[in-house]
């Protein structure tokens, strides 16, 4: 193993000490045989260090044992490598998720309107399969955590919604919120970002959409509490204005922050660009900027 001296540093918000890392690399000599991804639960089990919903985080402190690798301080096991042959598998379209009968009535006339949280796994394939369907962008894996909704009445189903992590980093939204670096790196999961909501195209009732962002609004901190360990505070969503204008979003007392850039992350030999969108954001909670700039928040405990 490589002798040097390593100073204290900062990963994802969090400060790792010299201390700290002379017994990262103490672990990673004694567990050799381990594989990378059991060497990084080990240690993110030994430094303490949990996602908001109480788990190992797997993904910061495996940067960090690269950063560290890359600078000599300690080698890691070697990468598993992926079948190239791994295909992704695609969606059914079946007869389950056809068109029914138009739905035309006032909002009144569907009372009551329920959010169904998809939890069995048969009724999670059958949520993807109307995403994938109905939804212009289709269906693809969600990043982060996630919370996925039927929208219900007396007359069957009528749309589909999903929570999922928030946007990484994004300049307007930063500077509106006006955190720090490491307060972002820290305080991120706490925001959630609506990432898929569809009506249904045969259900044709005025002010559905907003009534359930309303709903949701009111009660998606109970439901992510219940399921993930802790109450998100600030809620965005991404509108393309080639398609919508964010009318639902806007009477269902949601912000509009601006445009977006179209460009994301700098990665290493990586270029990602996307078009332009339209920011909406809604608070959870009326403190919402004092919590996500302060160490106050605290996920799921072990």
């Amino acid at each position: 193993m490589l002798k040097k001296k390593v100073p204290g540093i900062t990963q994802c918000g969090r400060e790792i000490t010299v201390h700290e890392i002379e017994e990262i690399k103490e672990t990673v000599r004694l567990c050799r045989k381990l594989s990378r991804q059991e060497l990084v639960a080990t240690i993110a089990e030994n430094l303490q260090w949990y996602t908001a919903s109480g788990t190992n985080k797997m993904d910061a402190c495996l940067k960090l044992l690269e950063k560290l690798e890359l600078q000599g301080f300690l080698q890691l096991p070697e990468k598993q490598t992926k079948s190239k042959y791994t295909v992704k598998k695609s969606i059914a379209i079946t007869e389950k998720t056809a068109a029914q009968p138009e739905i035309t009535c006032k909002l009144k006339d569907l009372y009551p309107i329920e959010l169904e949280i998809v939890k069995d796994k048969d009724i999670r394939a059958l949520w993807k399969e109307y995403v994938s369907r109905y939804h212009y962008l289709g269906y693809y894996k969600p990043f982060g955590y996630t919370v996925q909704y039927f929208i219900k009445s007396k007359q069957g189903r009528l749309g589909c919604v999903l929570f999922s992590g928030a946007s990484k980093s994004m300049g307007i939204r930063e500077r509106w919120i006006g955190w720090t670096e490491n307060q972002r790196l820290n305080n991120l999961a706490w925001v959630i970002n609506n990432s898929r909501f569809v009506i249904f195209p045969w259900v044709k009732v005025k002010n559905l959409a907003s009534h359930v962002l309303g709903q949701i609004s009111r009660q998606i901190r109970v439901h992510w509490q219940k399921i993930w360990g802790y109450s998100p505070v600030l809620i965005e969503t991404f509108v393309d204005p080639t398609h919508y204008q964010g009318t639902c979003y806007k009477a269902a007392n949601w912000q509009c922050l601006g445009m977006t850039t179209g460009q994301g992350l700098v990665r290493k030999d990586k270029i990602y660009t996307t078009s332009p969108k339209m920011l909406f954001i809604k608070p959870l909670v009326k403190n919402y900027r004092d919590l996500l700039c302060s160490e106050k928040l605290v996920g799921r405990t072990i």
